[in-house]
């Protein structure tokens, strides 16, 4: 523990430079700006960032990427209050009670609940990273082949199960459509080219950072360009900073939700809209006055952003120890990682012990930045609603189409990024969702990988995969969530335990 304590010293210490606190500020406020403009996601602006640190030193470089992540999906608040737009995928909760508030007068108050909650709901996810993140890190040095082919499955399928707009199965081809997109290339094994349909530049694979920058950015670029226009900004007159009575008299509230997103964030792939929806449901459920939420609800705003942001710190665990992201920017964050040479995963704690308690740091001065700019910037940050988006769009796409050719300076990924943008545009408008397939493509190698390690290990006989015990409760798992996602099976489930209960009480 005390080993634990020295290390986070450090990375603070690591990071209390003019450099260092110079890239939190700078970073902070770009993710701020990215959250507020509506039609702009935390993914795309890590994705779109990461082409432009090459250059960094690893540590600032994902410093810089974390500051943008945590500002955006705080950002994202800000519109959602002010314009009853959620500013990224993650805020669209805070809109039920968020703008209720703006048009009662309450802007600023709303504004400044929204800002405290997501401080002390990313504070409650950094505290279980630190305490989570290393006991979990030695438990998967157990782990071998057969457990990590479960693992990846169970990422995309939970995914593709907690993602799908209307129905999981848009989700669960999302992901497929992921799998067999990481298949491209060649294998790691004995270096065969598959799926490369002659094309020599397919030889290597499909680059995730292009993809992303193409499914996330250009993607949305054509998403936000077929929208109509925006509503009208509500006004700020009232005070912004809340009084600590505010506060506090939720606690409750603010503990539960930051509990519920810390979970939400620890299961791969699944994301901060979650966590908001998750602890807005739960605050309703729990709350003496639940005719209110929908009016402007100062509990439900609260538990909304602190739910979204306790996902972003939790996201990090699986995708430090595990190497599976915690959401669709957390996949961004862990190619980022890989380009500057950090390996996350079980052996992070034995090769890079330091740099996890960096990381908790990095989350610790972004938090404060946020709460810093958010009570202090607030008129300033509504200006940025002004910016026309059709100029606003045309820089974006410059940014997709430079950062897709900066990585290897080839055109092959600046046609990557267009194909990705279309295709993620088409599946966007038939409401598949995005996270899946990115999760797919990360994952798709290790599932790859260490389905072939096991088997080879194993003379072709699968039955390790489900006897080993650790394997045989994942497989149970998928098996049961599959199951659950198919609509009689789950009735029936339903129908059987309320006529249990009703037999109980009876």
């Amino acid at each position: 523990m005390f080993d634990g304590l020295i290390l986070l010293g450090q990375g603070i210490a690591h990071f209390m430079t003019p450099a260092g606190l110079f890239n939190v500020a700078w970073a902070t406020l770009l993710g701020l700006a990215i959250g507020i403009l509506p039609g702009l996601t935390a993914t795309m602006g890590v994705a779109l960032l990461v082409t432009l640190t090459y250059k960094m030193a690893p540590d600032q470089a994902i410093l810089t990427l974390m500051c943008v992540y945590l500002g955006a999906i705080y950002g994202g608040s800000r519109t959602a209050i002010l314009l009853n737009i959620p500013g990224t995928p993650a805020n669209a909760a805070a809109t039920l009670d968020g703008h209720p508030l703006a048009m009662q007068g309450k802007a600023g108050l709303a504004m400044g609940l929204a800002t405290t909650s997501s401080t002390l709901g990313t504070l409650v996810g950094i505290f279980f990273l630190a305490i989570i993140a290393p006991v979990l890190a030695e438990a998967a040095l157990r782990f071998g082949s057969y457990e990590f082919f479960w693992l990846a499955l169970f990422g995309v399928v939970i995914s593709g199960q907690m993602t799908g707009s209307d129905t999981p199965l848009k989700g669960y081809i999302a992901g497929i459509l992921g799998l067999l997109v990481a298949m491209i290339g060649m294998e790691t094994l004995h270096a065969y080219q598959r799926f490369t349909f002659g094309i020599p530049a397919l030889g290597g694979g499909v680059d995730l950072i292009p993809a992303m920058v193409g499914a996330f950015g250009l993607a949305e670029i054509l998403s936000t360009m077929k929208r109509t226009a925006f509503g009208r900004i509500a006004p700020v007159n009232d005070r912004v900073i809340p009084r600590l009575k505010e506060i506090f008299q939720y606690w409750k509230t603010i503990i539960r939700s930051g509990i519920i997103g810390t979970f939400v964030g620890i299961i791969p792939g699944v994301g901060e809209d979650v966590g908001a929806w998750s602890s807005y449901a739960a605050a309703k459920k729990f709350t003496k006055h639940p005719e209110e939420f929908g009016k402007g609800s100062q509990e439900g705003l609260i538990a909304a952003e602190t739910g979204d942001n306790a996902v972003v710190s939790a996201a990090m665990i699986p995708t430090l120890t595990l190497a599976l992201p915690g959401s669709a920017a957390a996949a961004v964050l862990i190619a980022a990682m890989m380009i500057h040479g950090i390996r996350p995963g079980p052996m992070l704690m034995v090769e890079n012990a330091p740099f996890l308690y960096q990381v908790v740091a990095m989350l610790l001065l972004a938090t404060f930045a946020n709460l810093i700019f958010g009570l202090s910037l607030t008129k300033v940050f509504i200006k940025v609603l002004s910016v026309p988006r059709e100029r606003l769009m045309a820089v974006i796409y410059v940014l997709c189409v430079v950062g897709s050719f900066a990585i290897t300076q080839r055109m092959f990924d600046v046609y990557v990024m267009l194909f990705f943008g279309i295709v993620g545009f088409i599946l966007r408008e038939m409401k598949y969702p995005m996270a899946p397939l990115v999760l797919g493509i990360v994952l798709g190698d290790l599932l790859d990988l260490n389905l072939r390690r096991g088997l080879a290990l194993t003379n072709g006989d699968p039955t390790p995969f489900f006897t080993r015990p650790i394997s045989a409760v994942i497989c149970f798992v998928i098996a049961l969530t599959i199951l659950m996602s198919i609509p009689a099976v789950s009735r029936r489930v339903r129908a059987l335990f309320t006529r249990g209960r009703i037999e109980a009480q009876s």
